[in-house]
């Protein structure tokens, strides 16, 4: 694990309970400390503070998924509003905690990630083209779970790893609608409760992704249930 966070008490008490949990964990105080390692020694999980002097976690995060590492990151911020939460998400974050936090939130977060990521590999230097066979397909939704890649009609659509899995989700149950607690089981392993926005935050991200002009939206909400995959 590669921890950044500048707050040297704060780095310090994470590490030691990390580390305790059984993590090996490298601590950086800064993102440029964090790019560097990241870089020499990449890790299997990368744990960023939003708020860094210099190159902060949201950027450290932005630069790392444009080069094309797929590492999954979990955000602290000490910022509460939901825009600033959604800027990380923006960023590439997978996930995120905000401080002052329980540190068995901290590990119920990280073993959700890790359980859905496993092993992290380096991306092929050209996506494989996609077997038919492989397809899922549903309301003029195509996915390869495969070779990680979906299309509407002919578009295809860049996914992070999280939208990608959520769309699966939906487009395997399409016509069901799939409550709350059931898609955060399913996709991050652990419920955050009632207050949590995650699951609206990535529904907006793939209605943004998926919606087309003069076309039907497909991610519809059923208030008080969930959300459900069709194409009205």
């Amino acid at each position: 694990m590669l921890l950044a966070e500048d707050d040297r008490a704060i780095r310090h008490a994470l590490e030691r309970a990390l580390t305790l949990e059984g993590y090996r964990v490298t601590a950086v105080a800064d993102g440029v400390e964090a790019l560097a390692q990241a870089h020499t020694s990449p890790p299997d999980v990368l744990v960023l503070d939003v708020m860094m002097p210099g190159i902060d976690g949201l950027q450290v995060c932005r630069v790392l998924r444009a080069e094309g590492d797929r590492t999954p990151i979990l955000m602290l911020t000490a910022l509460v509003e939901t825009a600033d939460r959604i800027a990380g998400l923006d960023a590439g974050a997978d996930d995120y905690v905000v401080k002052p936090f329980d540190i068995e939130e901290v590990f119920a977060r990280l073993r959700a990630l890790l359980r859905r990521t496993g092993p992290v590999a380096e991306p092929p230097a050209e996506a494989p083209k996609p077997s038919p066979d492989r397809y899922l397909e549903a309301a003029g939704l195509r996915m390869d779970p495969q070779a990680r890649r979906a299309w509407r009609g002919e578009r295809e659509l860049e996914l992070t790893r999280t939208e990608f899995e959520l769309l699966e989700l939906l487009v395997r149950n399409a016509g069901i609608v799939l409550d709350h607690a059931m898609i955060y089981d399913r996709i991050w392993g652990y419920d955050f409760g009632p207050g949590s926005k995650n699951l609206a935050v990535y529904v907006g991200y793939l209605r943004r992704k998926l919606d087309q002009p003069d076309a039907p939206q497909l991610i519809h909400t059923v208030r008080g249930v969930g959300y459900v995959l069709r194409e009205d």
